[in-house]
């Protein structure tokens, strides 16, 4: 892989949001976190996402802040706001076509707009009143939200879920054109990390993790 620019300090990588609760790899016990909720770096006006891309994609969308005429936009594309999982999706970027892992600040304002245009990934009888009615709404809906247990600095299970968001169509669109403020390559963010868990510095390594903080969402399926 090449890469002209040269990478920033990893701490400075992603920009720390006020007043974070602990991060779910250095949680208190007293603190117990619910099945479902959404876990982000945010601020008032934006909140960041995941996603990893083969270096053709990665690194043109670092370095111009938009995706390349490479990136489909007639396929599916799924964000991640937690950091963990995306770890654990892409293998601390070291998977194939997964090597270049990008932080996307988007708006709150799109998010919360694809979250209210958004159907369930699977069928929910309390969430839906048939199958087929689910069936309907999902072809319909330009937004999926699937729940994932949430992982933890060594790819485990933790025993609540993590949320994904899938875009299509209309939303695809408005992600690339309209909600995307700025696109970061947070690779070595996410090797650096990798290289103090294999190091047996859990610590350490919880110390550079993004401070995801619960966002406020309450129209999301399945919250």
């Amino acid at each position: 892989m090449q890469e002209s620019r040269q990478n920033p300090p990893v701490r400075a990588a992603l920009r720390p949001a006020p007043n974070p609760v602990p991060h779910t790899a250095d949680r208190t016990p007293d603190a117990p976190e619910p099945l479902r909720r959404i876990r982000a770096l945010h601020t008032d006006s934006t909140i960041t996402v995941y996603q990893a891309y083969r270096p053709a994609i990665g690194l043109p969308a670092a370095r111009d802040g938009r995706f390349p005429a490479l990136w489909k936009r007639g396929r599916m594309t799924w964000i991640k706001p937690s950091f963990l999982w995306m770890m654990y999706r892409c293998g601390w970027g070291l998977k194939q076509d997964q090597e270049t892992v990008l932080a996307v600040e988007i708006t709150r304002e799109g998010f919360d707009w694809a979250l209210r245009h958004s159907c369930l990934s699977h069928y929910d009888r309390t969430a839906h009143p048939d199958h087929a009615a689910w069936k309907r709404r999902l072809r319909e809906a330009p937004a999926r939200v699937q729940w994932d247990p949430e992982r933890g600095l060594r790819h485990e299970a933790l025993p609540y879920r993590s949320l994904q968001l899938g875009l299509a169509g209309e939303a695809s669109e408005r992600y690339a054109d309209e909600w995307t403020v700025s696109i970061r390559d947070v690779t070595p963010l996410a090797r650096r990390v990798h290289e103090l868990v294999r190091a047996g510095r859990p610590e350490e390594a919880v110390g550079l993790l993004p401070e995801e903080r619960p966002y406020p969402a309450a129209e999301a399926p399945g919250l």
